[in-house]
This record gives C-alpha cells, sequence and structure tokens, in this order.
C-alpha cells in the first residue's frame, strides 16, 4: 500500500475558548453544588474547622494552581513590559498626553459609578431591609489609610517582593504591583536618558517579554480547567445561603454592577464611535477569568494580551495603561462597593448621611482606589471610606458573608473598566488599530502576535 492510499487522521476540533470557558462555568456550577451536597469529612478536632470533602478539596487544588500560575507572571510581566513601553513611547507622539487622559478617564467612569452606588443605596435602603444580626458586627482585621498610598509608592526592594510566615510555618512570598511600577518606569525613563548605550539591554528586555508572554499563552490555555475549580470551589465553600438575609444588599451591588458593565461601558464605547459587540467579545477572555478568579491582579496578563492583541491599543501605551488601571482603577471594588456598603452601613447603625457625606463618599472611590493600591482590596478601600465618614468600622462584619459572591461580579468589572479606558483613549487620540479592533473573532483567546503584526 502507497503512502497515497492511506487516509490522512483527522484531527478533533474542540470548541472555541469562549464555548470552552462557558462549558467550565455550567461545569463549575453543577460539581461545586454535588460537592456542597456530600458535606465535609469531619471537623478538625483542634481549630473546630470542617474539612472538606475530596471533590471540594480537587476543585481548590485546580483553581488556586492556575491564579498562582499567573501571579508569578504578574512581576516579570510588569516590569519588562513597562520597561520595553517607556522605550517605546519615543514612537508614541504625546506620551505625557496619553498618561493624563488615561487618568482623567479613570476618574470620570469611577465618578459615574459611585454615582449609581449611591442611587440605588438611597432608592432600595439595603441597611433598612436586612435580617442580619448586630452579633455579625465586627471590625476587620486590617484597614486603609491615606497614608498607605504614600508608603505604598516606595519599593521595599528591587522589584517591591516581600516574604512573610504563613500560620503553619511555611514561608509565602508576595509583591507590590505599585512598587513593581515605579521601579520599571524610574529604569524605563533611565533607558531613554543613556540612549544608545542602553539599547543591549533593551534588546534582552523585549526578547525576555517575548519568551514570559510565550509562557503566558500556554498558561491561559489551562483556563477553561480552571473555570472548573474556581467556580466550583465558590459554589460549594459559599453558596447560596448567605444571601438571605442580605438579600437587598446583594441585589443592589449585582445592579449597579450591571448597570455599569451593561450600559454605562456600552454607552461610552458608542459615543466614541466603537462597536459595543467587539469590544465585549475581544475583552470577554479577561471578563469571564476576572470573575471566577476574583483577582484583578491576577488577572492582568490577559487584561493586558487582550487589550493589545483583541481590541487594537498600541503595545507601547497599553503596557502602561493596564498595569496602573490594575492598581487604580476599580469600578466595581472603590465606587460601586463602597458607596452601597457604607450607605447599607449608615442605615442599619440608624445614622443620617448629608450632602457632604455623600460628597466624601464621590470623592473617596474616586481618589481612594489609588491611596489603597499598595494594599488592594475592597475590604481596605470599605474601611477607608467608613473611617472617613465617621461610620462604624464593625460595619464591615456584618457584610463578609455575602462577600465572596459579590466579589466576583465586583472583579469583573473592574477588569473591564481596565481595557475600557485605554480603548477609548487609544481611539480619542487616533492611536487604536481599527483592523485589529473590528477584526472577526475567531473563537481564539486572543490573536496570535504574527497575526497583530501582519494586520
Amino acid at each position: 500500500m502507497s503512502t497515497a492510499d492511506v487516509a490522512p487522521k483527522r484531527r478533533v476540533k474542540l470548541p472555541s475558548f469562549g464555548v470552552q470557558v462557558l462549558i467550565g462555568l455550567a461545569l463549575g456550577v453543577v460539581l461545586g453544588l454535588v460537592a456542597r451536597e456530600m458535606g465535609p469529612v469531619g471537623v478538625d478536632a483542634e481549630t473546630g474547622v470542617a474539612d472538606p470533602n475530596w471533590l471540594t478539596e480537587t476543585l481548590t487544588i485546580v483553581g488556586s494552581t492556575f491564579v498562582t500560575l499567573l501571579r508569578a507572571i504578574v512581576p516579570p510581566l510588569v516590569f519588562l513590559a513597562i520597561v520595553a513601553s517607556i522605550a517605546n513611547l519615543r514612537e508614541v507622539t504625546g506620551a505625557a498626553r496619553l498618561a493624563w487622559k488615561t487618568l482623567l478617564w479613570f476618574a470620570v467612569t469611577a465618578l459615574i459609578a459611585v454615582s449609581i452606588g449611591i442611587v440605588l443605596g438611597l432608592v432600595l435602603q439595603p441597611g433598612s431591609h436586612t435580617s442580619v444580626s448586630q452579633d455579625a458586627a465586627a471590625a476587620p482585621g486590617k484597614s486603609g489609610s491615606w497614608l498607605d498610598f504614600l508608603t505604598g509608592l516606595v519599593p521595599s526592594n528591587f522589584l517591591g517582593l516581600g516574604a512573610g510566615a504563613n500560620p503553619d510555618g511555611s514561608i509565602a512570598v508576595s509583591f507590590n504591583v505599585l512598587q513593581i511600577l515605579v521601579v520599571a518606569i524610574a529604569i524605563g525613563i533611565a533607558t531613554l536618558k543613556v540612549g544608545e548605550a542602553a539599547e543591549p539591554f533593551l534588546a534582552v528586555v523585549r526578547s525576555a517579554l517575548a519568551v514570559v508572554q510565550k509562557v503566558l499563552w500556554w498558561v491561559i490555555l489551562l483556563a477553561p480547567i480552571a473555570t472548573v475549580g474556581l467556580l466550583g470551589k465558590a459554589v460549594a465553600t459559599y453558596g447560596w445561603d448567605a444571601l438571605g438575609s442580605l438579600g437587598t444588599y446583594s441585589v443592589a451591588i449585582y445592579v449597579g454592577l450591571a448597570l455599569v458593565l451593561f450600559v454605562v461601558y456600552p454607552v461610552l464605547l458608542r459615543v466614541n464611535g466603537l462597536g459595543v459587540k467587539q469590544f465585549f467579545s475581544g475583552a470577554w477572555p479577561a471578563i469571564s477569568l476576572a470573575f471566577v478568579s476574583r483577582s484583578s491582579i491576577g488577572t492582568m496578563p490577559v487584561t493586558q494580551s487582550v487589550t493589545e492583541r483583541n481590541l487594537g491599543v498600541p503595545r507601547a501605551y497599553a503596557s502602561f495603561a493596564v498595569p496602573l488601571g490594575a492598581t487604580t482603577k476599580m469600578d466595581g471594588c472603590a465606587s460601586i462597593y463602597p458607596a452601597i456598603s457604607a450607605i447599607f452601613v449608615a442605615q442599619f447603625f440608624g445614622l443620617d448621611l448629608s450632602i457632604t457625606d455623600y460628597l466624601l463618599i464621590a470623592f473617596v472611590s474616586v481618589i481612594g482606589s489609588a491611596a489603597t493600591a499598595g494594599v488592594t482590596g475592597a475590604t481596605v478601600m470599605l474601611t477607608l471610606t467608613l473611617s472617613t465618614l465617621g461610620l462604624p468600622l464593625e460595619g464591615v462584619g456584618l457584610l463578609l458573608a455575602v462577600d465572596p459572591i459579590l466579589d466576583m461580579g465586583r472583579t469583573a468589572v473592574n477588569v473591564a473598566g481596565q481595557a475600557l479606558v485605554p480603548t477609548i483613549v487609544a481611539k480619542r487620540e487616533g492611536i487604536l488599530e481599527r483592523e485589529v479592533y473590528d477584526a472577526k473573532r475567531d473563537g481564539q483567546v486572543w490573536r496570535e502576535e504574527a497575526e497583530v503584526v501582519a494586520a
């Protein structure tokens, strides 16, 4: 038999990446419900904490491993991308104007989001329609302060890395994205000042960046499997039982998030002559991953890649704007959430808020996200808002039961906004690659590098 007589093997065609993620979401919910029905295998005699069953443990390991891989890529990706982008800014006219317009749009969208939150809090009265007991009131273990922004800017070491001991004696390594940002900006500016002598260094940086992005691509291909673990663990651990006592509050948060994501953002896109469907189809990999992972920082590598490769924002600008947005642009965690939560706490404790208080909520939401960038987290942002208004910090404890469920929607809105602003600014400045933005989506996470260059 000749070689020509042998029929070629047919490759199994997998569903598109978006469909794979949707399948992962559905499977995660199903497995999470099954794990929840199975219940814990027992209770630890020393701590009194329930031991998870094998399915919950498996889902937890699958999801946390993926997020850990993403977070491991963040420090080198941010550093290399920022240094390379600043060097490339020589090719982008009006770099300073781009930076200021980015910050301006961060503030504008945050102001719109916090206004929606205040209106919903006043209309729905979540603090007056709750069955949660005051016994749940408890001050948080950490709180936000306006000094955090200044102290967070100063790098503790070359890459803002830190280490601490866990309760079990192991060592946990962490990083501060804001400090990495500061170090990378300083080195990037230094390469510009050095001039031709810095070209070998920049060549190494660009090569290393290409390698890191290839590794990132391999990690992202695991996202559908990770979605099963992340969402399954959330359903198995938290379920939906806690929503009963805080139903009105939870509805208010999600209505606010939906208005920002599906009304405000589309209006801004339309006003700036951009297709709504194209934006959401391009940003979908980052938004969906943010929803299940509950981590803007962990999602940041994906956000940056879809902003460049799907939405057509030039790399020299996107690699600066997206990391900056990941630390200071949080319409969900820093605008909608603290506004409604502060009104909830005031209503729950029977305290009246004045016009000045509402203006303070807006001010903290627009400026405060930067002030807490060194210790990012919705709880930190909420404590900053409550302390600024003079409201009891014990109110934070009332809301912790539903926080993981709300955090999924908050993070998705955060990431959508972090991709939206660079896209709008690039369009208004005439540097958006419309052929990339308007390209037909083929189901991939994002278009490969060669395709982007050729487009």
